[in-house]
């Protein structure tokens, strides 16, 4: 790509100053002489000179070293010195890319030789302070990324020196050896790294090149420094990375929020120019910008929150998922999931599992809204029931209270209550109100892929009854849970939030459900806790929720949930193959201690 060059030639006459208005030669030779170097033509330029080969090769490194997008040259003015020559004062403009420009001004003398006009070739053509055999260094500096922040203010990402841990096989000798003593040295930071898995990194790299055997935080690199810094064939370099508290700190939602903000985080490049000598040395600084750090972003991620949700979920052996939002914000606080549960993929936020019985607040909304029944109604909870004559439905262990208010019902957790309460719903009704409080409304989530859960119209008798109670077509993400507990907190569905400034989405704005049928869905949630099927989570303050079991495959296993909330804190928990609700409830137990 040929590069244009802008150039202004101004005469000016001034009586007795030795200024001409017209010097022939000199001034079209100044102008075609920047002409060809603003438009890459070294060869061209340094042919317009008295000394080509000397202005090619200084005029070659000058560009190679600025690597410039463009050139644009003013000439000031051309001063005539005797008969033959004239003095050319030029202003140079380096548009280096990234709206980056090194403009000074520079002079050289044009000369006549016989009848042709030559450029007197010095260094100084190129810059006045550049002198011989030298040449220019164009240095990036790059600023460190800005921090992205909690809700809070507190640092989740934040700028940290890494260290790369790297063997050279050619250089180590005994690579067995060197790869035996790295490991002793960086297994107790990293249980990835062993004897076997650096030797085979070695042998997969090409001959020559260095194998990354690890890259550490600097106090972890300091700590095993003494171990590793003098084995043969081990290279180390640096670099500033943005860095979690923690390897596993909030893995499902930092990594993409990262990717997401990266261009927000970066801030602007400054550089340095400076001349150096022969052998690269520095000898003088030319010019330098300053880089710009950019803003820290502000995420609604909560640290202390995340922090509480983790430890709650670590301790489980199956896998565990806490989400956690903030019902009057929407904010999404926490995202939480247990080793095993990672080794399943973002099961937090995306993953769709039958919800048990938690699916009973939305039916008790339901039936609610009907007008059928109220809060406390008689209904009866047998062991168990058939529906259609084809579907019998068990309570747990067949438990059995007889007839009992519907309040007390949802309490105990009574599937055959709200299996034939279903009998009588609408195909749309469940449908309806699961949608009032979020599930089955589609987000776009800036840095996040979520999906809430579906619940679809069933004109199936049975298929309406097993969905009642969590069982059937319905299903829910552990995000979708934590949706409908903050609706139901707040009164109506939040809008999620991660990224603030980065609006959320959604395809559905949903009508929020009557107040009059949720104030006693939320009573209902508290009695779970009183005297229902929660009862670890009484000393955690004003606890409202419900627990779920809910069967899957061939109906052998079961998943454990619970939902809820307290205050401003809407929470779902999930033990997958929990076989009961007792799991889920002592991780929501021990993060409800644990939150602030």
């Amino acid at each position: 790509m040929r590069l244009l060059a802008t150039i202004t030639v101004v005469l000016v006459t001034v009586s007795g100053c030795g200024l001409f208005k017209s010097e022939p030669g000199a001034p079209e030779i100044t102008n075609d002489f920047l002409a060809k170097l603003a438009s890459g033509d070294v060869q061209g330029a340094a042919g317009m000179t008295d000394n080509p080969a000397d202005a090619k090769e200084t005029l070659d490194k000058f560009r190679g070293a600025l690597k410039p997008e463009g050139l644009s040259s003013k000439v000031d003015q051309i001063r005539k010195n005797g008969e033959l020559a004239s003095e050319a004062s030029v202003t140079l403009d380096w548009n280096l890319g990234k709206n980056r420009h090194w403009t000074y001004s520079t002079k050289f003398d044009v000369r006549q030789e016989g009848d042709a006009w030559k450029v007197h070739w010095a260094s100084s053509v190129a810059h006045p302070k550049l002198a011989p055999q030298q040449s220019v260094k164009l240095a990036e500096l790059t600023p460190d990324p800005a921090p992205v922040l909690d809700r809070d203010g507190t640092p989740l990402l934040a700028p940290e020196r890494v260290v790369s841990v790297m063997l050279v096989a050619k250089e180590a000798g005994d690579v067995a050896a060197v790869s035996k003593s790295l490991a002793d040295a960086l297994n107790p930071l990293d249980k990835a790294i062993t004897q076997q898995t650096i030797t085979d990194g070695v042998t997969k790299t090409p001959e020559g090149q260095a194998y990354q055997v690890a890259a550490l935080r600097d106090p972890d690199y300091q700590s095993v420094k003494p171990l590793i810094y003098e084995l043969p064939g081990v290279r180390f370099s640096s670099q500033t990375s943005l860095l979690a508290p923690s390897r596993n700190f909030a893995t499902q939602v930092l990594p993409a929020v990262r990717k997401l903000v990266e261009n927000d985080i970066a801030g602007n490049a400054g550089f340095r120019i400076s001349t150096v000598d022969a052998q690269g040395t520095e000898v003088e600084e030319l010019h330098s910008k300053a880089p710009e750090p950019a803003k820290a972003v502000t995420i609604a991620l909560s640290r202390a929150v995340q922090a509480a949700a983790e430890d709650a979920v670590e301790p489980v052996t199956q896998p565990a998922i806490l989400v956690a939002i903030q019902p009057s914000t929407g904010d999404i606080l926490a995202v939480a999931q247990n080793d095993p549960a990672d080794a399943q993929g973002a099961l937090a936020l995306t993953g769709r599992f039958p919800p048990g019985s938690t699916m009973k607040a939305v039916s008790a909304l339901a039936v609610l809204q009907s007008g059928k029944v109220n809060a406390d109604t008689p209904v009866p909870c047998p062991g168990k029931t058939t529906i259609d004559g084809r579907r019998i439905v068990p309570n747990s262990s067949e438990f059995d209270k007889g007839t009992i208010p519907l309040h007390s019902a949802f309490a105990f957790s009574c599937n055959t209550t709200f299996a034939t309460l279903a009998v009588d719903m609408t195909p749309e009704l469940l449908p309806n109100a699961a949608l009032s409080l979020g599930l089955g409304v589609d987000f776009d989530i800036a840095g996040l892929t979520t999906i809430t859960g579906s619940v679809p119209p069933a004109t199936d008798v049975v298929e309406r009854a097993e969905d009642a109670f969590g069982q059937g077509k319905v299903l829910s993400s552990p995000f979708g849970m934590a949706l409908v507990g903050a609706s139901i907190a707040k009164g109506s569905m939040p809008v999620p939030q991660l990224v603030r400034g980065k609006e959320t989405k959604a395809d559905k704005q949903p009508t929020a459900p009557p107040i009059a049928a949720l104030d006693p869905v939320r009573a209902m949630m508290r009695e779970v806790i009183e005297s229902g099927t929660a009862p670890q989570l009484k000393p955690y303050g004003d606890v409202r929720g419900k627990t779920g079991t809910a069967q899957f495959g061939d109906g052998v296993h079961s998943h454990g949930w619970f939902m809820g909330y307290r205050g401003d804190l809407a929470f779902a928990t999930l033990v997958l193959s929990g076989e009961t609700s007792t799991p889920a409830v002592d991780v929501a137990a021990r993060f409800l201690k644990a939150v602030p």
